[in-house]
């Protein structure tokens, strides 16, 4: 049986294309709201960098598959909103990661995971897939023009063998986008090296953090960034899967935010959508993360006084095209076109409180109807 931390398997110069092509694949998800938390909410460049730079290298060797690492949306969202302290960040992150980690050395999240019928996680990656492509349409934002010509680059790029779209389309956004005038030269741009520290939420801000941001988060973490997670790299990934388990991926997401929000850290998980957008755009194994992760390291350790300005430097637009098309890949999946008649109604549910609510609610709601359903069919079937 191969080794599913192997991350040599095609060292040529085309597979390394690839995985630099799916390095950059979910950047639409993690820059917006990374920047984000650096600009508007006021978390130290430094430990938002450190902390998705070491969590993709962790999960590139761990798992040998292009697994994604993502901010929490629900925490990212009240971030960008003002409602969180930096302090209560951390607190979130390691409230969660204790509650996964409790989850996952119990087995109880794969207890969940069983219970879910099929017709109901490929309602999931229908609405997940529709999310993440209307979030593309949203980031484009004012420049919808300019987002519009990027998404006719990439998908010419697309279709060239062995091109890698994804970096070289975000490179002509950024050369564009400064011939333009649509985003800013960053400033102050000096190497200054610098080691992240310590700083523990008090009691206030861990309690206000339970409420606030804690308890939404955790069904869309168990959703998405774990039992939706773990289906897709079985399909995606049959013989080279074998690590990324639900509870593993539980595991993971609750050691990483532990260890890494008192260095302030964003809470960070897995994702499905993330994962698609890497393979979409060429990722292969688990070198994808890791070129990320050492890329953000980097940024991090030497360059955290300029990141915002440099990340800037990619216009949203453009990512917002990358993100159309990975939610296209993953909202079309096998799953929903192999799916029963009968399962449809669920389907259906599932997608569209997903897309208008959330997933936990999309969850809930669809497994109550195919419940309801398969008992029915049963009882009918008892009865004839």
């Amino acid at each position: 049986m191969q080794d599913p931390t192997r991350i040599d398997e095609h060292r040529s110069p085309r597979r390394l294309l690839g995985e630099l092509g799916g390095a950059c694949g979910d950047l639409g998800t993690l820059l917006p709201y990374a920047v984000g938390a650096m600009t508007v909410a006021g978390l130290a460049p430094l430990g938002v960098l450190f902390g998705f730079g070491a969590f993709l290298v962790v999960s590139g060797l761990f798992y040998g598959l292009p697994m994604a690492v993502q901010p929490m949306k629900v925490v990212g969202a009240i971030l960008l909103t003002g409602g969180m302290s930096a302090g209560e960040a951390a607190a979130t992150g390691m409230l969660i990661g204790a509650v996964m980690l409790v989850l996952g050395l119990t087995g109880a999240i794969g207890a969940v995971a069983r219970l879910i019928p099929q017709s109901v996680t490929a309602g999931l990656q229908l609405g997940l897939g529709l999310t993440m492509g209307l979030l593309g349409f949203r980031l484009m934002g004012d420049a919808l023009w300019f987002g519009l010509a990027m998404l006719a680059v990439l998908i010419v790029l697309m279709r060239i063998p062995r091109c890698p779209a994804a970096p070289l389309t975000l490179l002509v956004a950024a050369v564009a986008g400064q011939a333009m005038g649509i985003v800013p030269p960053p400033e102050g741009v000096v190497f200054d090296w610098r080691l992240p520290w310590v700083a523990l939420p008090s009691w206030e801000e861990a309690w206000r953090a339970m409420a606030l941001a804690v308890l939404p988060q955790l069904p869309l973490t168990l959703t998405n960034a774990v039992v939706v997670t773990a289906i897709l790299s079985r399909e995606l990934f049959p013989r080279r899967s074998a690590r990324a388990t639900e509870r593993n991926l539980t595991l993971s997401t609750g050691i990483a935010n532990l260890a890494l929000a008192p260095f302030g850290a964003m809470p960070m998980c897995h994702g499905a959508g993330g994962l698609q957008a890497q393979h979409r755009f060429g990722a292969r194994t688990g070198l994808a993360p890791i070129l990320l992760g050492a890329a953000l390291l980097i940024l991090a350790f030497g360059f955290s006084d300029a990141a915002a300005g440099l990340l800037g430097l990619i216009p949203l637009a453009a990512l917002g095209a990358l993100l159309m098309v990975a939610g296209v890949d993953l909202a079309l999946s096998k799953r929903l076109f192999d799916a029963r008649p009968a399962c449809r109604p669920a389907i259906a549910l599932t997608a569209g409180l997903t897309l208008f609510v959330n997933p936990a609610a999309g969850l809930a709601a669809g497994w109550l109807l195919e419940t309801g359903r398969s008992r029915a069919a049963r009882y009918a079937e008892g009865k004839g």
